[in-house]
């Protein structure tokens, strides 16, 4: 009876043993080997495809803070081309104030005003790299402040080309309560048909109309 209960304790501690064994192998194994979920296979979201336009925010030239530098018709500034009719376009500091408005940018320190001091359908242009028959989004702002009895009038408004076709009338009426611009951010896409692309944005306000504001342009390969 002694020898039979011997070897039963000798069984169990056998078994015991064992099972600690087991459990401490598995314990150190690869979560792989263990069942748990493992990274061969997935698939990580594409990177996204690089802004195509160059200072979209017109940083450059830097501009003394609180003031403007106007350019005209055919004369270029950091990477843009003054476009279309006679006139020009001034880059404005984020800091600058007048007739008890204030005009920040809606990116960067800077922004662009398309009415210039002429208030004339001038613009910018800028000529990127695409490729033909593929598909793009654009994204900008466009500022504006109301002022029914003011010189920055009530609306901006901007026309936006691809080449020689219109792709956008972006309008913004905001800014009803406020004594500072408001931005308002447009998107739309387009179809590349060649190797280049131009990319024009003009003065679409009333001659009577001295504020017209531009920022945060974004190109991107679809």
């Amino acid at each position: 009876m002694q020898e039979r209960r011997v070897f039963a304790l000798c069984a169990t501690v056998a078994v015991v043993a064992a099972l600690s064994a087991c459990a401490q192998r598995a314990s150190v194994l690869p979560a792989a080997d263990r069942g748990a979920p493992s990274a061969v296979g997935r698939k990580s979201a594409p990177p996204p495809s690089p802004n195509l336009i160059k200072d979209g925010s017109f940083e450059k030239p830097l501009v003394a803070p609180g003031s403007y530098q106007l350019f005209s018709t055919g004369q270029t500034f950091s990477a843009w081309t003054v476009s279309s009719d006679p006139g020009n376009v001034g880059v404005v500091s984020g800091a600058f104030t007048q007739n008890g408005f204030t005009f920040p940018a809606a990116c960067g320190q800077q922004w662009l005003d398309l009415t210039g001091v002429t208030q004339t359908a001038t613009g910018v242009a800028q000529v990127i790299d695409t490729l033909p028959n593929a598909r793009y989004s654009l994204s900008f702002e466009v500022g504006n402040v109301y002022d029914p009895n003011g010189i920055f009038g009530t609306v901006s408004i901007v026309n936006v080309f691809i080449g020689t076709k219109k792709i956008i009338v972006a309008k913004n009426t905001r800014g009803h309560t406020s004594k500072q611009m408001v931005w308002k951010r447009f998107t739309t896409s387009f179809t590349a048909s060649g190797a280049t692309s131009t990319i024009d944005f003009l003065n679409g306000d009333p001659s009577t109309d001295t504020l017209d504001g531009l920022d945060c342009i974004d190109v991107r390969q679809l």
